[in-house]
């Protein structure tokens, strides 16, 4: 049976990293999946990276891999839910703004290619305004 102790960072960057156990792996899944569940994965993911960096003492570009790996079981099951419930339906009707984002997506996903160059010293500040923005946009939005 898996103890606190089991979980040891792999490529820490802090210098007393903290390490949780797997009920706080468990607890911090949990609460991330509901607020995705809420108000869509990407609020979700918003906040699942620095939980990763911050919780577990791991380096950005494993939180990120992570991310990727942890998160794709919400988008399946939100998938599942919106092809069911017809929602879908709805990209027909503002198709152009649809191809617009699809095109924003696929750049930004050509982008991440960049994860593989840049230094943490780079990636760990981008993150922090993206969370920013997306913070003072989510406060302002009515």
């Amino acid at each position: 049976m898996a103890t606190d102790n089991d979980f040891v960072p792999v490529h820490s960057t802090h210098s007393t990293p903290v390490v949780c156990g797997p009920g706080a792996a468990i607890g911090a899944g949990f609460g991330i999946g509901v607020v995705a569940a809420i108000m869509g994965v990407a609020a979700g993911s918003e906040l699942l990276i620095p939980t990763i960096v911050l919780l577990f003492a791991v380096d950005i570009k494993t939180a990120e891999s992570l991310s990727l790996l942890v998160s794709l079981p919400t988008m399946l099951v939100a998938f599942a839910r919106y092809s069911r419930d017809g929602i879908f339906a709805v990209l027909g009707a503002n198709l152009r703004f649809t191809m617009i984002m699809a095109a924003g997506s696929i750049a930004g996903a050509v982008g991440g290619l960049l994860l593989g160059v840049l230094s943490e010293l780079v990636l760990i500040p981008a993150l922090a305004v993206i969370l920013l923005v997306s913070a003072v946009k989510l406060a302002r939005h009515d």
